[in-house]
């Protein structure tokens, strides 16, 4: 369906005037800033099977709405599964970038956002990347997608590590699951958070470790980041979010393999971007500090 006929079938935008501009980025969806007398919109359309991904729609709604009355994030305004669109508000402000997170003065004011996001209503699905990973395992070995080399290596280790964190898991809370720079807008005020595809409860080191690992920031990053958001320094939680943002790089690798395979709808070079993370998982699990992140997670601090 062509663009305008999609505005057209938003009551919010039909028949008035308008002006729509493409953003960038979007790997699953496709975003447009309309603009109208009444305000600036983001119209998300849908661009790629959100069941191979895990992407709930209905999920991705209510957490946004729950995101937006606890302030962090945009409001929502029309939600239309049978065209496959989300509007939310256009929030002012300049995205982030890895620069941004390498920034150390900007890390406090990250954790600060998640804590407001996780301090929130609970989200109606949970999320545990070590479900996720499994899920997509399957996927790609039943469909015949491409799987890096030493992939299935792993998974001894995989394990070992899902039963260190069982001990001292404390529960889960509300969390985005996704922070990429790109999914961090700042005001000039404060930061706002965007993009519930994937989000449910979890544990809140997944957000930190994910974080973290998505932007490929220095271990001193992660510990910054980590005693920001608990307000003093807990070993056993900086090691927890380290072993959880190598899950993360795990587990999106083959997110990456099912959109390469899957998805011809965005230009986007997926395998690359998930090779870029599975070189770093390798080079974690073949480390020397697999071992000792592990105790230190397992221990009381």
């Amino acid at each position: 369906m062509a663009m305008p006929e999609v505005l057209d079938r938003i009551p919010l935008l039909s028949g008035v005037p308008r002006s729509v501009e493409e953003l960038p980025g979007g790997m699953t969806n496709r975003n447009y800033k309309v603009t109208t007398p009444g305000g600036a919109y983001v119209v998300r359309v849908w661009a790629s099977d959100g069941s191979l991904l895990a992407i709930d729609r209905d999920a991705e709604h209510a957490a946004s709405i729950a995101a937006a009355r606890v302030g962090v994030g945009a409001p929502v305004h029309a939600y239309l599964p049978a065209e496959g669109v989300l509007v939310v508000g256009f929030i002012p402000g300049r995205t982030f970038t890895e620069a941004d997170l390498r920034e150390p003065a900007n890390l406090p004011r990250v954790a600060r956002a998640c804590r407001q996001l996780h301090a929130g209503p609970r989200c109606v699905r949970d999320f545990d990347m070590f479900d996720i990973q499994r899920r997509y395992l399957a996927i790609v070995r039943e469909r015949g997608f491409r799987l890096p080399a030493r992939y299935l290596d792993f998974m001894p280790q995989v394990a070992q590590l899902a039963k260190c964190l069982e001990i001292q898991a404390e529960g889960t809370v509300p969390c985005n699951n996704d922070l990429l720079p790109g999914n961090i807008i700042d005001d000039g005020d404060r930061l706002w958070l965007i993009d519930y595809e994937y989000a449910g409860n979890n544990d809140p080191c997944f957000e930190l470790g994910n974080a973290w690992s998505e932007s490929d920031l220095p271990l001193d990053h992660l510990d910054e980041l980590v005693t920001a958001y608990y307000g003093r320094r807990l070993r056993n939680k900086i090691a927890r979010a380290r072993l959880l943002g190598l899950m993360s790089k795990y587990g999106w690798t083959l997110w990456a393999s099912i959109q390469d395979g899957a998805n011809d709808t965005i230009d986007f070079d997926f395998w690359g971007w998930g090779m870029e993370k599975y070189e770093r998982a390798v080079a974690e699990f073949d480390g020397p500090d697999l071992a000792r992140l592990m105790d230190e997670a397992a221990r009381a601090d």
